[in-house]
């Protein structure tokens, strides 16, 4: 015969169900059980003859003084729902509406308990790239980054690629373009409105992809870092497979894809609209921890530099040899036809001695590679080889 189990709720039931049928005393009773009357009177009159009543109660409190007032949380769980935005911005965006604000951590706890927030992802060690050559942004304007978020089709399936420019230092977002297809003339037009609105920057940094670089250009030279170099602007790409070098940018892209294609628009101009207001909400109302929770748009001013009405030829040192690209795009040295490129006719080229019979071939402050004086060819910067 196995031994009785005694548990804490069994032992109550015996005990008031004991005490309306035995002879001994109250006190008596409870001596035997290890109880106070105290304990036992609370158990009987607990009973009530249901002998759940006999579980154990939680002794959470029925109330809190300091809790958040529940109009609070409908508008943290609104802003949410409507912003997307984690709890520092909504806190930053609370202060401008009410008198106590909750903090950073109550208000995350609010989106913990409603489910909308992620679970909380194991960290990755992060470690820095020894040859980022990537220029500093340290005031706005001196670098621009730019980049087509990668293209999806509208509902009525025409496909969008998406032109976004941004301010390096504010992350002040300059455009949201949607264009049907990836046609440099379109682009260059757009770049001009920004460089006529906002001035120039010095640097304008983008990715390897068309139409910022082309795959058989002289140091990946396309049409548009061609006249942007005319301009004054130093275009500066990142290394191959290393979008990280342009993280604030790639981050911004993940936003923007969240609160603006999910779903995409009906058409192209349904779906500029949802840009543009992303742009403003982006820019006018969303702080950003970087800024310490200011807005872009506080921390952005226009460039000094307005756009030239006519481009210039670049200028190079004195040291330099200059040569001009002759309309079969090469040039002559030493009585032989060196080939440079297709998009450089009539341009001029500057070439820098570095050493015994080599040469540094630059359009204005861009590297296109080294000429060999041995068999007079053209080692590209990107690992092609042009040949006379």
């Amino acid at each position: 015969m196995p031994w009785r189990t005694a548990t804490v709720p069994n032992e109550r039931a015996r005990f008031v169900l004991e005490a309306q049928e035995t002879f001994l005393s109250f006190s008596e009773l409870c001596r035997r059980y290890g109880i106070s009357r105290r304990t036992g009177y609370k158990w009987l009159s607990r009973f009530d003859g249901n002998l759940d009543n006999l579980a154990d109660r939680s002794r959470r409190p029925s109330g809190c003084s300091h809790a958040t007032a529940p109009e609070v949380v409908e508008r943290v769980l609104q802003l949410r729902r409507s912003r997307g935005w984690g709890a520092r911005k909504l806190r930053r965006l609370l202060r401008d509406e009410l008198e106590h604000v909750p903090s950073v951590d109550t208000i995350h706890r609010i989106l913990q308990r409603h489910d909308l927030v992620d679970r909380p992802r194991k960290p990755r060690r992060r470690r820095g790239d020894p040859l980022m050559r990537t220029t500093p942004s340290h005031e706005p304007n001196a670098v621009w980054t730019a980049d087509f978020k990668g293209e999806f089709r509208t509902v009525d399936g025409q496909l969008c690629y998406p032109l976004t420019v941004q301010d390096g230092f504010s992350r002040f977002l300059l455009d949201c373009k949607g264009f049907p297809n990836l046609q440099t003339a379109p682009v260059i037009r757009r770049f001009d409105y920004l460089f006529r609105t906002f001035g120039m920057p010095d640097v304008i940094r983008t990715d390897n992809g068309h139409p910022f670089c082309s795959p058989v250009g002289l140091g990946g030279l396309s049409q548009l870092s061609v006249h942007w170099i005319k301009l004054g602007i130093r275009p500066e790409r990142i290394d191959r497979g290393k979008p990280q070098q342009n993280g604030r940018h790639e981050r911004m892209h993940r936003t923007l894809k969240a609160r603006t294609t999910r779903p995409a628009g009906q058409n192209l101009r349904c779906q500029q609209r949802r840009f543009n207001r992303f742009r403003q909400i982006f820019n006018h109302e969303r702080p950003h921890e970087a800024l310490d929770l200011e807005t872009p748009a506080s921390c952005y001013r226009s460039s000094d530099r307005s756009r030239p009405a006519i481009a210039k030829t670049p200028q190079y040192p004195d040291h330099f040899e200059v040569r001009k690209v002759a309309q079969d795009k090469t040039i002559r040295w030493k009585n032989r036809k060196v080939c440079v490129s297709q998009l450089l006719r009539y341009e001029y080229i500057g070439l820098e001695e570095i050493a015994e019979e080599v040469w540094s071939v630059f359009y204005g402050p861009v590297q296109l590679g080294w000429l060999d004086e041995r068999d007079f060819r053209i080692m590209d910067t990107l690992g092609a080889q042009r040949y006379r």
